[in-house]
């Protein structure tokens, strides 16, 4: 046993370093770039061997078992979703947003019967180019786009609790739909916690920028609503500077940079949000030149399954990430349409 765990880390434990080491610093220069999510599932994965590797001669009962596991939690996945997606209609209303988590647990769950037919089929000898060979096709469609929403999640969630020092200047607070019109909500009031948490923890001040404009249906700008609750928890109103004329997350962005870049000193920068929206917000950041870290609020667990599935819509819908995620869906589907073309 000893002698197969010092193999394990001379063979596999360099090749786990360095998949940790490329992996950290492509996430520290560029943390926005989603190439960053395929990195850090490989990193587990090469992790997941090299873990293994300590279990000697039991090493393939281990990965069999995580194997079991993960295939578990796929076809727990579309139930979950699906469940999510009513509790998501019972507590907050019917709208698109509300249903996304619903349907794609319903999308998945129709790729994962297509894969089950799909076996069966093989077990039961089918022509392939019968009945088999379009039911692999819906399920490869399934799996791909499935597999950049998990990347997507695991590296929302991984880029939102990384660790960084609290010695920001500026601290960027992302606004939302206010309460009566006036009031923060339990979603907004979540984020300026947060944002509260960093100011205290900084030796040195931050400005805090609150960051929304005023809605049609709001009596006050979601950059005052903000304000007040800050002033109410004990910040002075000489560490607040409004921007109150944004309507978009960009603006959100872009109005706070040009407020930071009009002041002298240092800039650095943190931005919150709540957790699932920080994603997107950091690409856009980079796109408007601001940098800066992000950092994410606490979201209720219902809430955040639709939530996030709508920031990878979002991100998804991009130019640049539409163009590669579809070149990547042909190369992946290619033995498919290969096969169709010469039946």
């Amino acid at each position: 046993m000893f002698d197969s765990a010092l193999e394990n880390i001379q063979v596999v434990g360099p090749v786990c370093a360095v998949a940790w080491i490329v992996t950290i610093i492509f996430i520290t220069w560029k943390p926005q770039r989603y190439f960053n999510s395929f990195l850090l599932m490989a990193a587990m994965m090469v992790t997941m061997v090299f873990i293994a590797g300590f279990f000697g001669e039991y090493s393939g009962i281990f990965l069999l078992v995580c194997f079991i596991i993960v295939c578990i939690a796929l076809f727990m996945a579309p139930v979950l979703l699906i469940i999510n997606g009513v509790v998501m209609i019972k507590k907050e209303s019917v709208c698109a947003a509300h249903l996304l988590s619903l349907g794609l647990g319903i999308v998945i769950a129709i790729g994962e019967i297509a894969s089950v037919i799909y076996v069966l089929g093989l077990a039961g000898n089918t022509r392939l180019g019968d009945v088999n060979l379009p039911i692999l096709f819906v399920a490869a469609t399934v799996f791909y786009f499935s597999y950049l929403v998990l990347c997507f999640v695991i590296y929302s969630l991984f880029i939102t609790h990384r660790p960084h020092r609290n010695n920001f200047n500026y601290v960027i607070i992302h606004g939302c739909g206010l309460a009566g019109g006036e009031r923060v909500t339990k979603l907004l009031s979540d984020r300026v916690d947060k944002a509260i948490e960093i100011y205290e923890k900084c030796k040195v001040k931050p400005v805090l920028i609150p960051s929304g404009g005023q809605g049609a249906d709001e009596k006050i700008s979601e950059a005052q609503a903000m304000k007040n609750y800050l002033m109410e928890k004990g910040v002075p109103e000489a560490d607040v500077l409004l921007e109150d004329k944004s309507a978009t997350t960009e603006e959100n962005i872009m109005n706070s940079k040009a407020i930071i870049d009009s002041r002298e000193g240092r800039k650095k920068t943190a931005l919150v949000s709540s957790n699932y929206h920080v994603y997107r917000c950091l690409r856009l950041a980079r796109k408007a030149g601001l940098k800066c870290t992000g950092v994410g609020a606490h979201v209720a667990l219902y809430y955040w399954p639709s939530a996030l599935i709508r920031e990878f819509i979002a991100v998804f819908l991009t130019k640049n990430f539409l163009i590669w995620a579809m070149i990547g869906y042909l190369v992946f589907v290619s033995p498919l349409l290969y096969a169709f073309l010469v039946e």
